[in-house]
């Protein structure tokens, strides 16, 4: 039987802790979602001026990165002039996310959950949320 690793209520607020903190050092308020291994939310925030249209987006790139594990970015070229992915951006009733921001948690190589990050350039939601990692790892 294989023992497996869970996302804590605690380990998700230690990542939104760092991810928040990149946020401002950067500059720039997120709306940031963390999700379990599953992809349910365990812990969303949206920062005092985070857009309203990126609410659903910072959680579907967490559910993105954690259900496909591996950055929601990697699905950006993919999905492009009919690549090899192309199509996934409309399945799961569209919850598929093919653009930066979204990365998946390993820990001892088992997935244990995603953060996503939404309300930046794309590389700025994918510093933040690198930064909510990094704080747990």
């Amino acid at each position: 039987m294989k023992q497996t690793l869970k996302l804590t209520l605690d380990d998700a607020k230690i990542m939104m802790n760092g991810a928040i903190n990149k946020a401002v050092e950067i500059g720039v308020d997120m709306d940031i979602a963390i999700v379990d291994d599953g992809g349910h939310l365990m812990l969303f925030t949206r920062m005092e001026n985070a857009r309203i249209t990126s609410i659903n987006i910072s959680i579907d790139k967490a559910f993105t990165a954690a259900a496909a594990r591996k950055p929601t970015a990697d699905y950006g070229a993919a999905v492009r002039n009919h690549g090899p992915a192309f199509g996934i951006q409309s399945s799961h009733q569209g919850r598929f996310c093919v653009v930066g921001g979204g990365l998946p948690l390993f820990v001892e190589g088992q997935i244990v959950g995603g953060i996503g990050c939404s309300s930046g350039a794309s590389d700025q939601d994918t510093v933040v949320s690198q930064a909510g990692l990094d704080a747990l790892i």
